[in-house]
């Protein structure tokens, strides 16, 4: 059995195979193991209960999902965000978020420009060469912090001479910790 507290105004529910965190800033629904975890909830608090015997693996899923609440409770409340910083000592490289992608032009002095698909419900905010994600779910911040930097990655060229792309400085974190 592991609790999780909630911070206020935070509620939690369960539907068809799924689980649902609302708070203030908007709401999570994510696949639940529903046969093979029990939760309960009362005023502030969660609390997770195995239905497999308790051995190593199923210790190590409840303990899991205690953390994933904790961090989608976290998420509806603060909300998270990533910092990427672009890197271009040969060509001049220009990053734009334009919707739903990230658009690189003129990276490595490639003629057609790069496109990084940002997960739904994340949005990006670029200032010169530093590049915010952030959104209430630490998952597709964190997707598409992997997704913009693996877009700009280099192949072919020796990496200690090429350090051109886009590289995770700060990886996801709730707002407010720095």
């Amino acid at each position: 059995m592991a609790t999780v507290d909630l911070p206020e105004g935070v509620r939690v529910a369960t539907d068809a195979g799924g689980i649902i965190v609302e708070g203030p800033l908007g709401k999570i629904r994510r696949a639940f193991p529903g046969s093979a975890l029990a939760l309960t909830g009362e005023k502030g608090k969660v609390t997770l209960t195995l239905r497999l015997p308790p051995r190593k693996p199923t210790r190590a899923l409840l303990l899991t999902w205690a953390a994933h609440l904790r961090n989608m409770a976290a998420g509806v409340t603060r909300g998270y965000e990533a910092k990427l910083k672009a890197v271009a000592a040969h060509f001049p490289m220009k990053v734009q978020a334009k919707g739903d992608h990230i658009l690189i032009e003129n990276f490595l002095g490639e003629k057609y420009p790069r496109r990084s698909s940002l997960v739904p419900g994340t949005q990006a905010q670029v200032n010169g060469d530093e590049i915010l994600l952030s959104g209430i779910d630490i998952e597709a911040v964190g997707q598409s912090a992997a997704n913009l930097e693996r877009t700009t990655h280099i192949r072919e060229y020796d990496p200690r001479v090429f350090q051109d792309g886009i590289y995770i400085t700060q990886k996801p974190h709730a707002k407010g910790e720095d």
